[in-house]
């Protein structure tokens, strides 16, 4: 199964020693562009080096991974990621809004974690906006990072990441947090989006 592949992954690059966080960005870079959900190892981040290092760890590779898949997006693949495009309506509002709120718009569905974030790092590619907009965005991932490196750091286990074993009452919690604020967010962003995007739909109708 993935999952047991990306746990054992992890406790590879557990023994690895002072090299291990190069070959965590590595195989994060990896799973990003192969469309591989990045839970699992952004929770091992937490788990092989706590808070801190963790989340640097993951922002570094999370943002690394999000780049390359946009520029293939973007230089090598648009005709395959249109296609795609078709079963992700919601496209449609963020298409039409990002070209002229493009950081806004990055920085806003990097902040749900709902939004598909490996498709959408291929789906920016094939959209207006501009390269800079587009990394400067990936700072809206900081909060879901923390959140998510700060349970794996509870969690503390790599065995444990995934499965359905009993965690902690305080770990649990925050899960149930994570996702209730995931859930709110991602109204919340999605209502905004659709608004810029009938906006800027109107200014275009209307010139």
């Amino acid at each position: 199964m993935l999952q047991d592949i990306l746990r054992d992954s992890l406790s590879w690059v557990q023994g690895l020693g002072p090299i291990a966080p190069i070959a965590f960005i590595l195989i994060y870079n990896l799973a990003t562009v192969l469309f591989v959900p990045g839970l699992i190892l952004t929770l091992g981040g937490g788990v092989l080096f706590g808070l801190g290092f963790g989340t640097v760890y993951v922002f570094i590779a999370a943002t690394l991974g999000a780049t390359i898949a946009f520029g293939i997006g973007r230089n090598f693949a648009r005709s395959w990621v249109t296609e795609k495009m078709v079963g992700y309506p919601k496209f449609g509002a963020i298409d039409a809004a990002v070209a002229k709120n493009g950081f806004k718009i990055v920085l806003l569905t990097r902040l749900s974690p709902l939004f598909p974030f490996n498709i959408l790092n291929y789906a920016f590619g094939i959209t207006q906006v501009s390269f800079k907009d587009y990394v400067l965005g990936s700072i809206g991932m900081i909060p879901g990072t923390i959140l998510y490196v700060y349970l794996g750091s509870l969690i503390g286990n790599i065995a444990l990441i995934g499965t359905t074993n009993r965690l902690d009452p305080e770990t649990e919690r925050l899960q149930w947090i994570a996702k209730i604020i995931g859930f709110i967010v991602t109204i919340g962003v999605t209502i905004y989006i659709t608004r810029i995007a009938q906006k800027a739909l109107d200014q275009t109708i209307e010139e």
